[in-house]
């Protein structure tokens, strides 16, 4: 049953499944702007090892991103019969919760479990508000639901993450945390007064929507995700370094950096959307190649400020360009269990985090430079598309996306 909404109320619901995008950019990135903070606090020593305490605190970080791994598919999997509707409500009052406790706890070793538990929703979160998104825009929009859905963590590139840094540093970083449990409690207000009543489908179970786990194009979807999104956070989880001791910029101007990437990223989100809805496997190829470019050009060219700032808007639009397309694709790889393929994109996004800002690392660590990181991104960019064209051959030669399981 679809339920006729209003132009009016189509807009605000809409509107609210954004806004928990947005609550959610501010979460996931203010965080890495206000580690100094968070370090001098909860991280003993760290008056004579700065370093070291704020390269500690940096697992906060990690035990969001592990929440979101172990949240999406998990979560996923066990609402499997729920409303829409109720599990979005559910899944924010989770967000508050989980926000309210990174800001309350007293030391280091409850705030670490307390960002895993705030991470745990997240993908689950955003699958749902995609389906959701789709489904009140109406048939054949499900790229433009997605790119809808994941509106707000674009936008919060622009503006959240820069604002909610700022109150950090004004007021605390507990203050911060704070301000982004508000957001998802405004959030969660809308969604109980604005969205639609989706009824839940009882005929759904755990174990069975685990069994899109049995498709060998959904892990190699996942990989796609892995590895391809990888390139991106290889770069981008050292624009920073890269903008003050390679370009010489000063720390002053590095949020108006992030802000181009981030308007990069909006631009990128809104065009790969229409571009899914059209020709999805020409969003996805012709996506990869262009990030491939645009990382290559950062490479050659983030030395200079002008350089710097085109190239980095670039990469971020191309990179952009392919999340609602992937998405939609691990949406169909995973058959009847939708929320299983829409929610583990944004696992695999976290697991693309955690191995580019390794490799990214490790070639900084090994004197390579400040743009060796750039060049990873390239070679992770190159692997995720080489996994999507075996995808893509895979699925001409058996004329299904989702291989019939192996007779037991």
């Amino acid at each position: 049953m679809t339920t006729q909404l209003s132009p009016r109320r189509t807009f605000i619901a809409l509107f609210v499944l954004a806004l928990g995008g947005f609550g959610i950019g501010c979460t996931e990135f203010a965080s890495m702007g206000l580690l100094p903070q968070i370090a001098q606090e909860l991280v003993p020593g760290f008056a004579q090892h700065p370093e070291t305490s704020i390269a500690e605190a940096g697992h906060l970080i990690s035990a969001y991103a592990l929440g979101v791994v172990v949240g999406a598919p998990t979560l996923a999997a066990l609402t499997a019969r729920a409303s829409h509707t109720k599990l979005t409500i559910w899944l924010l009052v989770f967000f508050v919760l989980g926000t309210v406790a990174s800001a309350a706890t007293p030391d280091f070793g409850s705030t670490l479990v307390a960002r895993f538990v705030a991470g745990l929703p997240h993908g689950a979160y955003f699958g749902v508000a995609s389906l959701m998104a789709a489904r009140i825009m109406g048939p054949g929009k499900q790229g433009q639901g997605i790119a809808l859905a994941l509106s707000g963590l674009t936008v919060a590139n622009i503006i959240g993450v820069p604002a909610v840094t700022f109150i950090g540093h004004a007021l605390g970083w507990r203050a911060a945390y704070l301000v982004v449990a508000g957001i998802f409690l405004l959030t969660l207000i809308g969604a109980i007064l604005f969205l639609p009543r989706y009824p839940g489908d009882p005929s759904r179970h755990p174990a069975k929507e685990l069994r899109a786990f049995r498709s060998g194009q959904l892990w190699l979807m996942i990989a796609v995700a892995c590895i391809g999104f990888g390139g991106f956070f290889a770069m981008y989880s050292y624009l920073s370094e890269m903008a003050t001791r390679l370009t010489g910029l000063g720390a002053a101007q590095v949020p108006w950096l992030l802000a181009v990437v981030g308007v990069g990223m909006t631009i990128g989100n809104v065009v790969g959307g229409r571009l899914s809805d059209r020709a999805p496997r020409a969003a996805m190829v012709v996506g990869f190649a262009s990030f491939m470019v645009s990382l290559a050009l950062f490479a050659l060219t983030a030395s200079h400020p002008v350089g710097l700032f085109a190239a980095a808007g670039l990469v971020g639009a191309t990179s952009s360009i392919l999340t609602p397309a992937i998405q939609s694709r691990l949406i169909a790889a995973s058959g009847e269990a939708a929320l299983i393929g829409a929610a583990t994109n944004h696992a695999a996004f976290n697991v693309g985090n955690a191995i580019g800002a390794a490799l990214g690392g490790t070639v900084i660590a090994a004197g390579y430079g400040y743009l060796a990181p750039s060049w990873v991104g390239l070679v992770l960019a190159a692997g995720g598309l080489i996994l999507l064209l075996i995808s893509l051959g895979w699925e001409r030669r058996t004329g299904t996306l989702v291989p019939r399981p192996a007779a037991a």
